[in-house]
């Protein structure tokens, strides 16, 4: 099973665009959260990932667009906002025999964290009931095992992150049958 993962698209409707079309023939679309900006709903980008079937979680900005006054907006088409309010905060399913588990941030509540491979909770996703954690919000690609866990972050579709050339937006695919990642740039 091949799995295109994409996260902190953040309205970016063309590099979603383009990160789906890159990705070949992928078994299952999987957007990790905020797919919008806090301020700003993207009609675009929700009709974009709904029309995609993509496996869809809330991030950080979902939940402040939809905690404010957001949903008010002038041009908010209602049946994707209403369809993006109703996304899970976390999905954990199973394929393949493998328990995977989809997270804006962290497994664990941590207030919407960074958690970056420097960072000293990183550790804790090897406690993760799952066998793949996928989580976005950092921007900053992951593939790495801890412990028994493979932990998977794409990165960012919509603002990728800062190099020395620039900032680089990048996505995933992941084989679930081999258990293996791989993080592809956009840019």
């Amino acid at each position: 099973m091949r799995l295109g993962i994409v996260s902190d698209i953040h309205g970016q409707t063309d590099a979603l665009g383009r990160a789906i079309g890159a990705m070949g023939a992928v078994d299952r679309l999987l957007c990790l959260g905020d797919s919008i900006q806090q301020g700003q709903f993207c009609n675009e980008t929700v009709a974009l990932l709904r029309g995609s079937d993509a496996l869809t979680i809330r991030g950080n900005h979902e939940e402040a667009f939809f905690a404010g006054t957001g949903r008010r907006m002038r041009g908010v088409d209602p049946l994707l906002a209403d369809w993006l309010a109703a996304r899970p905060a976390s999905i954990a399913f199973e394929a393949t025999g493998r328990r995977v588990l989809l997270v804006h941030s962290t497994p664990w509540w941590s207030n919407h964290a960074y958690v970056s491979q420097l960072h000293p909770d990183f550790a804790r996703f090897a406690a993760a009931e799952a066998d793949v954690v996928l989580y976005g919000h950092t921007h900053q690609p992951v593939v790495q095992q801890v412990g028994d866990v493979l932990v998977v972050n794409p990165g960012s579709v919509g603002e990728g992150r800062p190099t020395r050339a620039g900032f680089v937006r990048s996505f995933a695919i992941l084989d679930l049958v081999a258990m293996a990642a791989e993080i592809i740039d956009l840019d």
